[in-house]
């Protein structure tokens, strides 16, 4: 037992010396184990040889004593081995080389199988403890089987290994023993077996790129040649009749329902529901069934969709829709249904649906006995499943009959029809026209849903529902006050449950983003599960933290105007970034819709909290990051222009340092430099004053030096050759910001200017000769706020409203409205008055063309 600890806790580790270790290990232990396992083989089989031939004496019952402790040892070898199969040597279907212990190990794993499985009945009765080591051993034995398949495709797929295992799966689900039929688990592990073998990747045509070894062969060819010599054994053991049968048993046999199946379905349909439901297949019989019979009709589709459309047929025929018994006719035609909704996407090719449903489905739902449920379920999955081969002119009465189901009484086929109405809602094609009228029912029938269930997925799946209705349908308003008072108790009624408050968040995400401008109707629900979500100290927060924040996004971006409660949740933003990055980026969009919404009133009450925002994220953060918050750096500056560079003069001196930073051509570096650039240029046009103070701040220089970062000239004279290096990096926006810049550089009282006149007077050029993107008169005057209002104007018909403020404030910009030809033109006689002949001199140096287009550009004679 220790030794199979330690290896389970070794074989985790993924570092490359760490595996090179377990190898080691392995080949150490390999055949010390597989010797003792196999010895061990021998005493157990002789010991249960003598057990069914004899059952008296006291004395053989110390001996059973001894034997159930070989047993106990035996199936830690068991482990062991396959710890030792498995992660002590790599993956054959990466290094492409035999793992010989896959050809030993595997069959003689098989025929200890099949030398335990007679004993599963002779045992049960008598020997209790041993049946049930019997039902370990089996299961164990087949589960390792298909983890070493999975591990070593290749090897498992040698002729002597992968026939007699997959020769045995098949034989035992499709003609198993009476017994074995109640030895569900086994069943089922033969069932992944075969499932894992036919959709395995490895034995299927290869379609990886050429990839050339050392001695010139190809590794896709070596691959091929495995692949198409396991092609050969799977051909020769599964000749079309055997696909026929076994797709003619899984829905005959297993897809049928029990007795015990109803009873389960009577007693409890919420649990029955979630057992059959695929996500579960490895754990029931039927779900398994049902995944192996999927993979089996891929992989035969043109051979099995004929026999599964005749299986229907016959079903159908056998039991018309009047039927209320349960019958095995009735049983037979749910499985059918359900074989037919699994592989929609190539029967479409030979049933159509448009027939089928006018034809039976629709009639079956007219049928309301109690029985018919089974059926009902399945027709709701069915409806569900064929949602993208249902046409316009079956649409309507599709809707209608899922809004029928979930109405059912049947708590298994209204859970079910719930499924089927969200891949409706969620599918490209959905006509609300046709789904509009339903609405009123549609959210009744939800709200009713979720208080009769009891389980946890029961309610997940219906809120699921709501969610996908919110994000998919216009007429949200007339119902929200049923929707705010079931979001409010589906909050109070799921404490701890982490899950359901996620489901709960998104769908309030959609709520709001719904509302629009009416959502402030829902804030009295809304703001303190808001408010507990974003709460970085609550019971919850790391589950719920992530959708919380994209909730406190949406309700910002659809607020109409700031509230002081949204106001007040501002510094939980600061407590949030402060203990990671993790969400940066919806967090830079919270932080843009405050500044957008909030205004100056925002400003003035989070003064700090922005000042440290900033701080933290600017040198903290990757070249992404960087780029995500800089345009809100530059937003804010744009907004409150006086105040703002004084507050946050810490991270601007940061910005400067990258300016200045070298980026060794990496065009994200180069894309970070730029877009900082354009902000400090947007700083000297807007707060001149404020930055010739923070150029000759001796902190700046200090925070320079001690990045490595080297001035010849003064600081603002080496931001100059930053603008004219990187005018081609940024945008035409920035292009401005970085001639109106470089325009007032002319009139500093520096000779150095004039040394760099012709490179400034040329960006300054090519931006005016280059247009840039202000907004047109009618743009401007649809911005303007005179225009805004926050009914329902036309602008908001166009716009949001996050959106509308950001163009507004876009309009506003000096940088837009300025003009930077007479910029350029009146500071260029300034530059003339303080420098005199000199300045006669810089020009007469520029280029008779560059200076046409100077006068060009300037509209000078």
């Amino acid at each position: 037992m220790i030794l199979f600890r330690t290896l389970k806790e070794l074989s985790t580790k993924r570092l490359t010396a760490d595996q090179r270790n377990f190898a080691e290990i392995s080949s150490h232990l390999y055949k010390y184990c597989w010797h003792i396992w196999q010895s061990d083989l021998q005493t157990i089989s002789h010991g249960f040889s003598i057990i069914t031939q004899s059952y008296n004496s006291n004395g053989k019952e110390q001996h059973h004593d001894d034997l159930y402790l070989t047993c106990e040892r035996w199936l830690f070898c068991l482990k062991i081995i396959c710890q030792l199969v498995i992660s002590g040597f790599q993956s054959d279907a990466k290094c492409i080389q035999e793992i010989r212990p896959v050809k030993e190990v595997s069959p003689v794993l098989l025929n200890a199988a099949q030398s335990f499985l007679p004993y599963y009945t002779s045992l049960q009765n008598r020997h209790p403890k041993f049946w049930e080591f019997i039902k370990r051993a089996c299961t164990k034995l087949m589960k390792i089987l298909v983890a070493i398949q999975q591990r070593h495709p290749y090897s498992f797929g040698d002729i002597c290994v992968l026939q007699p295992v997959l020769n045995f799966c098949l034989n035992k689900i499709t003609d198993p023993e009476p017994d074995i039929l109640s030895f569900e688990q086994f069943l089922i592990k033969c069932m992944v077996m075969a499932k894992s073998v036919f959709e395995c990747k490895e034995y299927k045509p290869s379609v990886t790129g050429r990839v050339m070894d050392e001695n010139g062969v190809t590794l896709e060819q070596m691959k091929k040649n495995i692949s198409n010599a396991v092609a050969g054994v799977l051909t020769r053991l599964l000749p079309n009749e055997r696909i026929v049968l076994l797709c003619n048993v899984l829905i005959r046999r297993y897809f049928v329902l029990t007795t015990s199946d109803l009873e389960e379905w009577y007693e409890n349909p919420e649990v029955f529901h979630h057992e059959q439901d695929m996500v579960q297949w490895t754990e029931k019989l039927r779900p398994c069934a049902e995944a192996l019979y999927i993979v089996l009709f891929e992989n035969h589709s043109q051979l099995l969709a004929p026999i599964v459309v005749s299986i229907l047929q016959e079903a159908m025929n056998g039991c018309p829709t009047s039927t209320s018994e349960i019958t095995p006719g009735l049983l037979l035609k749910d499985a059918a249904y359900g074989a037919a909704a699994y592989v929609y996407y190539e029967l479409s090719n030979y049933l159509s649906f448009r027939d089928w449903f006018n034809g039976a489905l629709s009639l079956e739902l007219s049928n309301d006995h109690p029985n018919m449920r089974i059926i009902h379920r399945k027709v709701a999955l069915i409806l569900g499943q064929w949602v993208s081969e249902i046409k316009d002119d079956t649409k309507r009465a599709v809707y209608c009959a899922l809004i029928r189901l979930l109405q059912d009484k049947d708590l298994s086929v209204r859970l079910a029809a719930c499924r089927s109405l969200c891949l409706h809602v969620e599918d490209a094609n959905f006509s609300e026209k046709d789904f509009s009228d339903l609405l009123p029912v549609c959210w009744g029938s939800c709200f009713k849903l979720v208080k009769e269930v009891q389980e946890f997925d029961s309610k997940v799946q219906v809120l699921n529902l709501i969610s996908v209705l919110l994000g998919h349908v216009n007429e949200v308003i007339p119902y929200a006050s049923n929707l705010m008072h079931f979001f409010q108790m589906v909050w109070e009624e799921s404490s701890g449950e982490s899950l359901l408050r996620i489901q709960l968040l998104i769908a309030l995400r959609n709520f709001v983003i719904a509302l629009g401008y009416q959502s402030p109707s829902c804030y009295s629900m809304l703001l303190p599960i808001l408010q507990k979500g974003i709460d970085i100290n609550g019971p919850d927060e790391l589950n719920l933290l992530e959708d919380s924040m994209l909730l406190w996004e949406a309700t910002l971006s659809h607020a109409p105007a700031m509230v002081p409660q949204l106001l007040a949740y501002f510094p939980c933003l600061l407590e949030i970034l402060e203990r990671n990055f993790d969400h940066l980026q919806v967090a830079v969009d919270i932080i843009e819709d405050y500044i957008i919404l909030g205004g100056r009133e925002f400003l003035s009450m989070h003064a700090s909290s922005v000042a440290k925002l900033l701080d933290l994220i600017v040198g903290n953060v990757n070249d992404r990051g960087l780029l995500s918050i800089l345009p809100i750096i530059d937003i804010l500056i744009l907004c409150f222009p006086m105040e703002v560079p004084p507050l946050i003069s810490s991270t601007l001196q940061k910005l400067v340092v990258i300016c200045l930073s070298g980026d060794d051509g990496d065009p994200s570096k180069t894309a970070v430099k730029a877009s900082s650039a354009a902000i400090i240029a947007r700083i000297l046009v807007m707060n001149t004053n404020y930055l010739a103070q923070l150029t000759s701040e001796p902190s700046l220089s200090s925070v320079l030096q001690r990045t490595g970062v080297a001035i010849e000239d003064n600081i603002l004279l080496s931001l100059v050759g930053v603008w004219l290096d990187k005018v081609d990096n940024v945008s035409l926006p920035q292009k401005k910001a970085f001639g109106l810049a470089l325009s007032i550089i002319l009139t500093l009282r520096l000779p150095q200017v004039l040394d760099k006149l012709d490179q400034i007077l040329s960006v300054c050029t090519s931006v005016i000769l280059g247009g840039t993107d202000d907004l047109t008169e009618e743009e401007s005057r649809n911005c303007s706020g005179d225009n805004m209002s926050y009914g329902r104007s036309h602008d908001e018909d166009l716009l949001p409203s996050k959106e509308l403020r950001r163009r507004q404030i876009k309009v506003s910009d000096p940088i837009n409205r300025l003009s930077l030809e007479n910029s350029v033109r009146d500071n260029l006689q300034t530059c003339a008055a303080l420098h005199g002949e000199s300045f006669n001199s810089a020009i007469a140096k520029i280029h008779p063309a560059a200076f046409a287009q100077l006068k060009q550009a300037l509209k000078m004679p």
